[in-house]
């Protein structure tokens, strides 16, 4: 169903973090094209601001979401909540979009909005405030693909499914501070750590890989936050070659940076691996949670993705890294 077009006042609800919400960037730029002139919010996470600042383009307003029954990113306190949702209401904005999931959980909270238009995905055994422009949940496809459908849905036309990441003037002064021996192309990134450890491929696995990329002249960047400072210690200690423990020394533009310009990224499927599909980084990306085809990168040539429930194969992933890391390919 087509959304009007006299459209002015949006918000889009997704409180999650980093990889899922650089997998909905390609239908925020379709929104974006569809509504150049509407003022777009953002309600998410307390990290999210940041995000909207660097996505200005597509963002105009952020809007903190304090949490909700059901939602694991964070405890819920219901005096922020209702003062949220008195902001939102004051708002009177003319579209509401729940773009979380597949809407079980937020669907009725979003009805609180009490937008002009509501839209997003549902179940079609669950709640939905309207069948006119809520899309029955496409559990298929990638992360990207999902939210397109639902754009398209509503009389949306795409822009493409490229991922994004704007680099700032600030994100390489904080890299250019960190005075990294690091030539552009000359090293691989090893981003062992993921937010739930039961999606963190072994570390000697990471080690092993790491100690091939430097046998092939790379040297081996091992990254991480300050809250991965272990997992990135017990990589190192592993290895037999050298490497560069950058563990909490990068924020997220210098991260950016980092793996814009290296050779290569080895990592869990988590946010780092959606950041070097948007700078078009090869890479090898463990998938530990048994849904590649959902979160894995849409180029299966440059980004080579791992299902290692299905195939807990190392040489296999070995032989993928030889092929990435052919010797040849980097000046000795």
């Amino acid at each position: 169903m087509k959304l009007p077009t006299d459209i002015k006042k949006i918000i889009v609800f997704r409180a999650l973090q980093l990889g899922d919400m650089l997998c909905h960037i390609p239908a925020m730029r379709a929104l974006r094209h569809a509504y150049p002139n509407a003022s777009i919010t953002l309600a998410g996470l307390p990290w999210a601001k940041s995000f909207t600042e660097r996505f200005n383009n597509y963002f105009d307003d952020f809007i903190w979401f304090p949490g909700f029954p059901g939602l694991p990113e964070q405890p819920v306190d219901p005096v922020l909540f209702a003062s949220f949702l008195n902001k939102v209401q004051n708002r009177h904005f003319d579209l509401a979009l729940q773009m979380q999931g597949n809407g079980t959980i937020v669907n009725a909270m979003i009805a609180l909005f009490e937008a002009h238009y509501t839209a997003g995905f549902f179940l079609p055994d669950d709640y939905a405030p309207n069948l006119e422009y809520f899309l029955a949940y496409p559990d298929h496809g990638s992360e990207i693909e999902r939210h397109l459908l639902l754009m398209d849905y509503l009389g949306i036309p795409s822009q493409g499914t490229q991922l994004e990441f704007p680099i700032t003037a600030q994100d390489q002064y904080d890299y250019e501070t960190l005075q990294l021996a690091l030539a552009p192309k000359q090293y691989v990134c090893i981003h062992p750590g993921s937010r739930g450890a039961w999606r963190q491929w072994p570390v000697e696995h990471f080690a092993a890989l790491a100690d091939y990329a430097v046998e092939c002249g790379f040297k081996a960047a091992i990254t991480g936050t300050r809250e991965e400072a272990d997992i990135v210690a017990a990589v190192i200690g592993q290895m037999r070659e050298p490497a560069i423990n950058l563990a909490g020394l990068t924020n997220l533009g210098a991260m950016g940076i980092l793996i814009k310009n290296a050779y290569a990224l080895i990592s869990n499927c988590t946010g780092v691996s959606h950041m070097a599909a948007a700078f078009q980084t090869p890479s090898i990306v463990i998938s530990m949670d048994g849904e590649p085809q959902r979160w894995g990168p849409l180029n299966k040539k440059l980004h080579r993705t791992i299902n290692w429930l299905e195939s807990d194969d190392f040489d296999a992933v070995k032989k993928q890294a030889i092929d990435l890391l052919s010797v040849s390919q980097v000046s000795l």
